[in-house]
C-alpha cells in the first residue's frame, strides 16, 4: 500500500516557524519515486540542520546510487529546529522526508551518517518524532533497522544502545550489498524476522552492536568484548572504496531550495591521506590514498556544472593539494572555464603544497575565494609532536606566494590543547601570525592584509595514536586562549589586523566524552537529551552544564565520571572500547607512534618513502592508488620487514582502494 506524505499536516506548522524553506524539498536534481514500485526503501539522515545536511557529500552519494537501482527508493530527512519539533508534536506530524514528506518510520532501513559525535542528541529527537523506540532492543519487524555510518561510527559504542547495525568505511558498495541482503529477505517472507535480518547483516560484514556483550572490570577497565551468540565475528572490519573513477557520484548533484553552508559544486579528488597527522581520525581511518584520475575529475567537473548551474568549483579532499596530478588538474580546469565566471577552489591546502602555478591557476578567474593553511600548532615543537611537518618558513613563503598573487586575506587553523602542549607553544601562534601580517604588507605593498586565526580545541580520537592521550581540561584551554589574545594585542599595529576565532573548551570536552566513550556513555546521551539536548554542535544550543549534570548522574553509580572518558591517559595494556572495530591500523603500530609523538619524533608520508607497516594496506588488501593517470600504482614495501614487493600495485591501472 502507498504511505501518504504528512505535507498537508505540515505545511500549516510552516509559516510559524524560522526557515520554512528547508522543510518544502522540490531541491533541483532530487528524486521522488513510486512507493510500491520499491521493494527496498531507504531513508537516509544527516543528524543536523538541512543547511548543513543537505551539502553532504557521503548523503548525496548514497542517495544517488541508490535512487539509480530498479525497484529502491531512496529519501532524505534531515534534523528539524526546536521550533518545527514542538509544533510536530503538539499536532502530531512525525519525522518526513524532505523528498516526498513521508513518514520516516515507514521505511525498511535509516540510514544515518555520523560526521561528528555531537549529532547523537539529533538521532534519538528524529527517531522519538518517528515512532521508532529509542532502543534498538524494544524495536519490532514494523519498525526500519537503523543502520549508522560515517566517521564518527568507528567508535559507535556511544550509541550501541539506540542503532540496531554500523557500517564501518566507505559506503558505495556497502548499501549495495546490504539493499540486496534486505530485498531477498523480505521476498522470502522475512523468515526469522528483525533477528534473523540482523544475523545476516551480521554475516555480511556489518557490525551489530546487540550481538555483543561488554564486561568491565571492578576499577571499571573492559574485561572483553565478546559475541553473543554463533556466526557473529569477533571483529568487524571497515569497507573500502576501491578505483574512484567507477562511482563518479555524485552525477547530478543537489541545488539547494534554502541557504546551506557550501555553495558549490564540490568533486572529491582523492579520498585518503598518508601524511600521517597524529591528530587526524580522519586521515588514519581512510588509508590508503586513492585518487580520482584527471580524466575523471574533468568529466564530474563538466557534469555536475551543466547540472547545478553553480559557479565556484571545490575540489575536496583531505588536503586537496597534495593529488599528484594537482598542477595538471587545476590548470586543465582553469583552461576550459576561462572567461565564464566559473571559480576553483582548494578547501584544504597544506602550506608545503601550495605553490605560485596553483595559486594563478586558482585565481585566473578573477574570483578569489578564501585561502585556509592550517599549521595545527604554534611552534616547531609542537608540530613535530604531532607530525604535521611544517616549518614557519614553509608558512611565511606560501602566504607570500598566495598576497603577492592578489589575495588578501588568509586563514589558519591551529589547535590548543594538544598533548604536551605548553602556554609557551601557544603564545608562538601569536608570533606567526604577525610574521604573516609584516610579510603580507611588504610583497603587496598594501596594509589591508588580514589574517584570521582560528583555533579549536584538541580531542583525541580513536583509531589515532592519540587516542591513548589525556585531553586537557577546559580550564588550562581556555586560559592558554586568554594569553594568545593578549599577546596579539600587545602591538596594536599588526593585531588590529588579525582576527581570532575560538569557543571555549567546554564542547570539546563534551566531544572528548563522546568520542572515546564506551556504552555506559549512551546513559548519558539519553539523560541529555531527556533534558532537552539538541544541535549540540551549535554553540547557541549547547548546555556545558546538562552534560556535566547528565554525566554525573548517569556514571556515578557505575564507578566512573566525566574526567575518566576525558582527561585520564591511557596505558598501553588497556581495552579500547572499538578494538573489535578494525579499521586496518595496527594497535602496536599506534602505539609506537604515540611514543614518537612524546618524543617529538617525525614519520615521513608513506605515499612517496617506503612502507612504515601501518597494517592498512596488508589488513585491508588495498594498495595505494596515485597517479600518473592511467599508469601503474605506488607498490608496496614495508621498511621494517624486507617482504618482497606488492606487486599486486601493477595489475591494474585502477588498483585497490
Amino acid at each position: 500500500m502507498p504511505v501518504e506524505s504528512v505535507y498537508d499536516r505540515l505545511e500549516p506548522l510552516l509559516s510559524r516557524v524560522s526557515k520554512p524553506v528547508q522543510y518544502i524539498g522540490g531541491e533541483l536534481n532530487s528524486t521522488v519515486k513510486d512507493w510500491d514500485e520499491a521493494t527496498v526503501r531507504w531513508c537516509l539522515m544527516y543528524p543536523d540542520a538541512y543547511e548543513v545536511g543537505l551539502p553532504n557529500q557521503g548523503v548525496m552519494i548514497l542517495y544517488e546510487i541508490l535512487n539509480e537501482q530498479p525497484g529502491v527508493l531512496a529519501e532524505r530527512t534531515y534534523s528539524v529546529w526546536p521550533d518545527l519539533e514542538e509544533l510536530m508534536r503538539e499536532h502530531g506530524v512525525p519525522q518526513f522526508t524532505v523528498d516526498a514528506h513521508r513518514p520516516v518510520g515507514a521505511f525498511d532501513v535509516l540510514g544515518v551518517s555520523f560526521a561528528t559525535e555531537l549529532g547523537y542528541t539529533n538521532l534519538l529527537t528524529a527517531l522519538d518524532l518517528a515512532g521508532i523506540p529509542l532502543h534498538a532492543r524494544d524495536r519490532t519487524e514494523q519498525h526500519p533497522i537503523v543502520l549508522a555510518g560515517g566517521h564518527a561510527a568507528f567508535n559507535p559504542e556511544p550509541v550501541a544502545d539506540f542503532v540496531d547495525a554500523v557500517v564501518l568505511g566507505d559506503g558505495e558498495q556497502a548499501v549495495l550489498e546490504i539493499t540486496e541482503l534486505v530485498r531477498a529477505f523480505k521476498e522470502e517472507g522475512t523468515p526469522g524476522g528483525r533477528a534473523e535480518l540482523l544475523s545476516r547483516l551480521a554475516a555480511s560484514g556489518v557490525y551489530v552492536p546487540g550481538f555483543y556483550d561488554v564486561h568491565y572490570d571492578e576499577a571499571g577497565h573492559i574485561a572483553e568484548v565478546v559475541p553473543n551468540r554463533s556466526g557473529v565475528p569477533h571483529r568487524v572490519f571497515k569497507r573500502t572504496t576501491t578505483d574512484l573513477d567507477e562511482w563518479p557520484y555524485p552525477k547530478q548533484p543537489l541545488v539547494p531550495t534554502a541557504e546551506s553552508v557550501h555553495e558549490r559544486m564540490s568533486v572529491e579528488i582523492f579520498r585518503g591521506c598518508t601524511r600521517g597527522c597524529r591528530f587526524c581520525q580522519a586521515g588514519m581511518i581512510t588509508r590508503p590514498v586513492r585518487e580520482r584520475s584527471n580524466r575523471g575529475i574533468n568529466d564530474m567537473v563538466q557534469r555536475g556544472l551543466e547540472a547545478t548551474g553553480f559557479e565556484e568549483v571545490g575540489l575536496l579532499s583531505l588536503s586537496s593539494a597534495d593529488h599528484s596530478e594537482i598542477g595538471e588538474i587545476t590548470k586543465g580546469l582553469a583552461d576550459r572555464y576561462e572567461g565564464t565566471n566559473t571559480g576553483l577552489s582548494l578547501p584544504s591546502t597544506r602550506v608545503d603544497a601550495f605553490n605560485v602555478d596553483l595559486a594563478n591557476e586558482l585565481s585566473r578567474s578573477g574570483r578569489r575565494s578564501g585561502l585556509t593553511f592550517a599549521p595545527e600548532g604554534g611552534s616547531e615543537r609542537i608540530r613535530r609532536v604531532i607530525n604535521k611537518m611544517v616549518s614557519e618558513q614553509d608558512l611565511i613563503r606560501t602566504v607570500s606566494t598566495a598576497f603577492s598573487s592578489g589575495w588578501r586575506q588568509v586563514k589558519l587553523y591551529f589547535m590548543c590543547g594538544l598533548p604536551t602542549e605548553t602556554d609557551e607553544d601557544v603564545l608562538q601562534i601569536a608570533s606567526m601570525a604577525k610574521e604573516v601580517i609584516r610579510e603580507g604588507r611588504r610583497v603587496s605593498g598594501r596594509n589591508d592584509i588580514r589574517c584570521t586565526v582560528s583555533i579549536g580545541g584538541f580531542v583525541p580520537k580513536p583509531h589515532t595514536p592519540f587516542q591513548w592521550a589525556a585531553q586537557a581540561d577546559p580550564g588550562t584551554v581556555d586560559e592558554r586562549m586568554r594569553k594568545l589574545r593578549k599577546a596579539i594585542n600587545s602591538d596594536r599595529r599588526l593585531g588590529r589586523n588579525i582576527a581570532v576565532r575560538y569557543h571555549d573548551g567546554k564542547p570539546s570536552l563534551i566531544e572528548g566524552l563522546l568520542s572515546r566513550g564506551d556504552r555506559r556513555v549512551g546513559r548519558v546521551v539519553e539523560q541529555v537529551w531527556r533534558s532537552g539536548g539538541r544541535f549540540d554542535g551549535w554553540n547557541e544550543h549547547f548546555s556545558y552544564d546538562r552534560w556535566v549534570t547528565a554525566a554525573a548522574e548517569a556514571l556515578h553509580p557505575l564507578g566512573v565520571d566525566l574526567d575518566w572518558f576525558t582527561t585520564r591517559e591511557r596505558s598501553e595494556g588497556e581495552i579500547l572500547p572499538w578494538e573489535h572495530l578494525d579499521s586496518g591500523l595496527d594497535k602496536e603500530w599506534l602505539w609506537t607512534d604515540w611514543q614518537d609523538a612524546l618524543d617529538a619524533r617525525e614519520q615521513d608520508d608513506c605515499r612517496w618513502t617506503p612502507c612504515f607497516d601501518c597494517g592498512v594496506c596488508p589488513t585491508m588488501g588495498t594498495d595505494i592508488e596515485v597517479g600518473p593517470s592511467d599508469r601503474p600504482l605506488l607498490p608496496i614495501t614495508p621498511v621494517s620487514s624486507g617482504t618482497p614487493v606488492n606487486n599486486a600495485a601493477f595489475d591494474s591501472a585502477g588498483g585497490h582502494a
